[in-house]
């Protein structure tokens, strides 16, 4: 391999292993699927390192694939493996756009996201030590993610001047620097405030306007922030294989349960496309039944 393909592929199992939380044999086949792109771009695209990938690079491989191997399923792992690898290329900035976001894989049938209950989320809230130094910033960092349905890379970034306490809202900055208004509730904006007050004491600040800190007072990583999430579900009695995205399933899930529209859900997430946010209209089917049961004229009982 080339130096650059070597280096992006090491860095994409660690972000697998780390912060996506990826069990060994689906890091291991995430990681196949990447090289498997690489052999084949060293046959027909010599020269050609990660961040230089077109559509039109990605959409020839996948016609490859698919003369290769007639497997459904198959082909849309690989093709969900280039789109994650992507992905990662996205937030270390090796990338400005998604080569991938045009493929079409296979249908193949839906998985559903892991989510956790409010009464899981509230446990892990509970479980974090108020008295040490960090207790009231990770307090803050999951109600900020479940609050708000943030993904990591926004939530380290968020910035103070971000916050718009009046008007209910958090601007935030999602993939490819788009900016969106979310709204965000009392008990965010009251658990951020408990942590200001703390942040206001810290000896040296790096960057004023960066919310979150270390206790160095730099920004955040998402390795950091991986790492508080999973304490905090240890220390809550929570045996699920948990990520910061969960937090953001969570959010999502529990909207649509609720009533929420789903074109509402969607701009809050940041999806480009509806189809992404309609996982969530599946997860959860006897909420959807007993929602027409109960409001369809034609479902109620007379």
């Amino acid at each position: 391999m080339t130096g650059s393909w070597t280096n992006m592929i090491q860095g994409y199992g660690n972000y697998l292993r780390i912060e996506r939380s990826l069990s060994p044999n689906s890091v291991t086949a995430y990681l196949g699927d990447v090289r498997r792109l690489h052999d084949w771009v060293t046959e027909y695209r010599k020269g050609t390192e990660p961040g230089s990938l077109t559509y039109g690079d990605l959409s020839d491989f996948v016609a490859y694939i698919a003369g290769k191997d007639d497997a459904a399923r198959t082909q849309a792992r690989i093709i969900s493996g280039i789109r994650s690898f992507c992905g990662y290329m996205l937030l270390e900035k090796i990338i400005t756009d998604d080569p991938s976001a045009l493929l079409e894989a296979p249908r193949t049938g839906m998985k559903l996201p892991e989510v956790l209950s409010v009464e899981e989320i509230d446990r892990m809230v509970a479980s974090i030590d108020l008295s040490a130094p960090t207790g009231h910033r990770n307090r803050a960092i999951i109600e900020a993610m479940y609050g708000c349905g943030l993904r990591v890379s926004e939530l380290v970034s968020l910035r103070l001047t971000d916050i718009h306490r009046l008007e209910g809202f958090v601007r935030i900055t999602g993939k490819g620097n788009k900016q969106r208004l979310v709204p965000i509730g009392q008990v965010t904006l009251r658990e951020i405030d408990n942590y200001l007050d703390r942040r206001r004491s810290m000896p040296v600040i790096t960057d004023q306007n960066i919310l979150f800190l270390n206790r160095r007072g730099r920004k955040l990583t998402r390795v950091m922030v991986f790492n508080i999430i999973r304490e905090a579900a240890a220390a809550a009695g929570i045996n699920k294989t948990i990520s910061p995205h969960t937090l953001r399933h969570s959010f999502a899930t529990h909207l649509v349960e609720g009533g929420a529209d789903l074109r509402a859900v969607q701009e809050m997430l940041g999806h480009e496309s509806i189809t992404t946010t309609e996982i969530y209209t599946h997860i959860d089917r006897s909420y959807l039944r007993d929602t027409v049961l109960m409001y369809h004229p034609r479902a109620r009982r007379r």
